[in-house]
């Protein structure tokens, strides 16, 4: 996960621009290039206020 981003809201826009311009076919693929636990990089987007729409292949921020 060293190749990420560590700023949750760079890390977002990195992560949706990857699986938009279709770099990956899912969230597990990207995860699996870069080396990075997927359960993390939810968490760690969560705590900012992101989370996954796995039908949209993004993150997207979470529904008050």
């Amino acid at each position: 996960m060293d190749r990420l981003p560590k700023d949750p809201n760079i890390l977002y826009s990195a992560i949706n621009m990857l699986l938009r311009d279709e770099e990956f076919d899912n969230l597990d693929q990207l995860c699996y290039a870069f080396d990075a636990d997927r359960s993390m990089l939810e968490d760690k987007l969560s705590a900012a206020g992101f989370e996954y729409y796995e039908t949209g292949r993004c993150f997207r921020a979470k529904q008050q």
